[in-house]
C-alpha cells in the first residue's frame, strides 16, 4: 500500500502540473498520428531513408509493416563507459532482424567527461552539454524512420540528454541500454586518501596518477556512486530499462543478452504490435516521483536535483526543490556507496543492487507500484534479477535479504531516517546539499566567509595557509548563466584536508558540486545565482555564514538593515568566456533558466 505522505506529494504535483502535462500529452497525440509515421513519407524522402540498406531491409521500410528501431548512439571512446557501446549497433540490428524488424543508427550524440574536465576550462561546457545531446537526439529522430528508439548512453549529462530529447517523441516507445560500470579496482577510500596526500604536500603526481590509473582502470563506468551510476538506478526505478539491466559489468554474455532483450523488447511494444507503451504514458508524475525516491534512497548525485528537473518539465511535470526535499524527509537512506560509504557499485550489485532497493522501497510503501514500464505493467518487475539459461536471458526473483547490511540494507531498518538531499533557505537565497555523506558534527557550520570568484584561486589559498581556520568558502559567479554552472569537484581535497585538521569548515556556491559529493557540508546550487544580483553576490570577506543542513537554512549574519542595503558586486573582469569552445556557448548563457528551473535553455 502506497505511502499516504508520498501519495500527498504525488497529488500535489499533479496538480501543479495539470495544465502543462496536459498541453504535453496532447502535442504527443497529435504526433502519434495513423501507424508508422515513414508510410506518410514521400517515395524520395523514403528512397533516401534506406539508400543505404541491405536488400532484405529495404524490402521491410517499403511495406511499413514492421517495426523499424532508431539507435541513438553515444558511444566514443575516450569515455571508459561509452567505449563498449561501439558493438551493440551491430548486435541490435541483427535481433532486430530475429524479430522480423529492422534497426538503424539514427544518430550519434556528444558525450563529454566530467571525470576529464574536472577544474579545466572544459568543464564549462559539460552542463550545457546536456541540452546539445537533447537537440541531437531530436534531431536524429528527426527523419520520421522510426517506431521505437534504443538510446544508448551511459554518464553524467548523457542520460538527461538522451531523456529529454526522447520525451520531445514521446509517441514512440523508448528503452535505455547501459553499459554497465567497470570492474573493482583500487578502492575509492584509498583513492580519495591518495588526493588528499597529494593536496598536504605528501606524495608526488606520480603517486597520485598511479592510484587514479588503479582506480579507473577499465571499460565502464566510474565504480563510485557519482551521476553516472545514479542514471542507471533512477533509469531501473522509471521502468525505462530491461529489469536489471543497469550494473552488469561490460563485456559478459549476460550484459550481451540484456541488450539483446533491449532490442527485442522494443520490437514488441511499437504501435505496430498489441502492446503499444510510449515513451509519454510510461514518463508519469509517479515514474518521476519513483526515480526521485530511487535517487534519495540511494544517497545519489546531487546533480539530479538539476537534471530531473529539466527532464521532469520536457514531460509537463513541474517539480521544485521542495519536492525533493519533501520526498527526502519521508524516504529512508537504504545504501551506503561511495562517496556516502566505502563500498563501490560492484559492491552494491552483488548485495542486491537496484532489484532489492526497489523492493524494500515498494514493500513499504515508498514507491508506486502502479506504473507503466517499458516490461510491463507495474514496478514489481525491476525487483527480478537477470540470469542467464541456456545462453537465454531469464529473469528469477530477486532477493528478499540484503547480502551485505553494511552496503544495502531494509527500509525499515536504514542507514538513516531520511533521504541524503536537503533545501536550504535564508537571505542568502535557496540552495541544495547532500548530507547522506557529512557525518553528524559536521551539518551545522558557522564561520567567517573567504569569498573566490575562480575556483583555483581556493587550491592558491589553500596552499598559501590562509584558509587553516573555521571557515566558509564561498565560491561565486559559477552559476549556468556566468560560466555554464561547472562542477567544483576539484576542490574537495582541500576542504576535506581541513576538515579533517579540525576546522570547522562548508563549502557555499552558486556552481555545482560532483555527483560524488562527500565528507564537507556545501550548499550548492545557490539562487539566484550571483550574476543575476543574487544575495550570494552581496557577501564580503569576513561576514559570518552560517549553514545548518538540520534546520534548512543558509544565512548570511549580518544585521538586516545593513544587508538590505548592501549592492552586489559585479564580475570580476578577468574571467575568460573564451577558449575551449567556450565562445560557442554564449548564446546558451544568456538563454539558460535558474539551477531550480533546470538549468536549461528550453524553458
Amino acid at each position: 500500500m502506497t505511502d499516504s505522505r508520498l501519495a500527498d506529494i504525488t497529488a500535489r504535483i499533479s496538480e501543479r502540473s495539470a495544465n502543462s502535462r496536459r498541453a504535453y500529452l496532447d502535442r504527443m497525440g497529435e504526433m502519434r498520428g495513423n501507424g508508422p509515421v515513414r508510410g506518410s513519407l514521400s517515395c524520395s524522402n523514403l528512397a533516401h531513408g534506406f539508400a543505404a540498406c541491405g536488400e532484405g531491409d529495404k524490402q521491410s521500410l517499403k511495406l511499413t509493416e514492421a517495426a523499424n528501431i532508431g539507435i541513438v548512439n553515444a558511444y566514443n571512446d575516450m569515455l571508459s563507459a561509452h567505449q563498449p557501446l561501439a558493438d551493440y549497433p551491430d548486435l541490435i540490428k541483427r535481433t532486430a532482424h530475429t524479430m522480423g524488424c529492422t534497426a538503424q543508427v539514427a544518430g550519434g550524440v556528444p558525450a563529454m567527461c566530467d571525470g576529464v574536465t574536472q577544474g579545466t576550462a572544459g568543464m564549462e561546457l559539460s552542463l550545457f552539454s546536456r541540452d546539445i545531446i537533447a537537440g541531437a537526439t531530436a534531431i536524429s529522430l528527426s527523419h520520421n524512420m522510426f517506431d521505437g528508439a534504443l538510446c544508448l548512453g551511459v554518464c553524467d549529462k548523457i542520460v538527461p540528454g538522451l531523456l529529454i530529447g526522447a520525451l520531445s517523441f514521446g509517441h514512440l516507445p523508448v528503452i535505455f541500454a547501459p553499459a554497465g560500470p567497470m570492474t573493482t579496482g583500487l578502492s575509492n577510500k584509498d583513492k580519495a586518501h591518495v588526493r588528499q596526500q597529494f593536496a598536504e604536500g605528501k606524495v608526488g603526481r606520480d603517486k597520485l596518477l598511479e592510484a587514479e590509473s588503479q582506480a579507473y582502470h577499465g571499460q565502464g563506468t566510474c565504480t563510485f556512486y557519482g551521476t553516472a551510476n545514479s542514471n542507471q538506478m533512477l533509469l531501473e526505478a522509471m521502468g525505462l530499462h530491461v529489469p536489471g539491466a543497469a550494473f552488469e559489468n561490460p563485456g559478459t554474455a549476460l550484459r550481451d543478452q540484456l541488450t539483446v532483450a533491449a532490442a527485442e523488447r522494443l520490437c514488441r511494444i511499437t504501435a505496430l504490435g498489441n502492446e503499444y507503451t510510449p515513451m509519454a504514458e510510461v514518463v508519469d508524475e509517479k515514474c518521476i516521483v519513483n526515480a526521485i525516491v530511487a535517487l534519495l534512497a540511494t544517497g545519489g548525485s546531487t546533480n539530479h536535483a538539476i537534471h530531473w528537473i529539466a527532464v521532469a518539465r520536457t514531460a509537463g511535470i513541474i517539480l521544485d526543490w521542495q519536492d525533493f526535499s519533501d520526498l527526502s524527509s519521508i524516504t529512508p537512506l537504504v545504501a551506503r556507496v561511495y562517496p556516502n560509504g566505502s563500498a563501490d557499485v560492484n559492491h552494491f550489485h552483488a548485495a542486491g543492487g537496484s532489484a532489492y532497493a526497489i523492493r524494500t522501497l515498494l514493500d513499504n510503501g515508498l514507491m508506486h507500484e502502479d506504473v507503466k514500464t517499458v516490461w510491463g505493467e507495474g514496478l514489481r518487475h525491476y525487483t527480478r534479477e537477470p540470469r542467464l539459461q541456456d545462453g537465454r536471458l531469464v529473469h528469477v526473483e530477486g532477493i528478499r535479504e540484503s547480502a551485505d547490511t553494511a552496503v544495502l540494507r531494509p527500509a525499515d531498518a536504514p542507514f538513516d531516517a531520511e533521504g541524503g538531499l536537503r533545501l536550504l533557505q535564508g537571505n542568502l537565497g535557496r540552495s541544495v546539499i547532500k548530507v547522506s555523506a557529512v557525518a553528524e558534527e559536521h551539518r551545522v557550520v558557522e564561520a567567517p566567509a573567504r569569498i573566490f570568484t575562480e575556483q583555483d584561486d581556493l587550491r592558491i589559498a589553500f596552499e598559501a595557509g590562509e584558509l587553516d581556520r573555521d571557515v566558509v568558502a564561498v565560491v561565486r559567479f559559477q552559476g549556468p548563466s556566468a560560466n555554464g554552472m561547472p562542477e567544483l569537484h576539484k576542490l574537495t581535497p582541500f576542504l576535506g584536508v581541513l576538515q579533517d585538521r579540525g576546522f570547522k569548515v562548508a563549502l557555499v556556491t552558486d556552481g555545482r558540486m560532483s555527483g560524488a559529493s562527500g565528507k564537507v557540508p556545501a550548499a550548492i546550487h545557490v539562487c539566484p545565482e550571483a550574476l543575476a544580483e543574487g544575495p550570494i553576490a552581496r557577501l564580503r570577506d569576513g561576514d559570518v555564514v552560517r549553514l545548518d543542513a538540520s534546520a534548512g537554512t543558509l544565512e548570511a549574519l549580518v544585521p538586516t538593515d545593513e544587508w538590505a542595503q548592501r549592492e552586489a558586486v559585479a564580475r570580476p573582469p578577468h574571467h575568460s568566456d573564451y577558449g575551449t569552445g567556450r565562445e560557442l556557448f554564449g548564446f546558451m548563457r544568456r538563454a539558460v533558466n535558474d539551477a531550480e528551473s533546470g538549468a536549461t535553455v528550453f524553458q
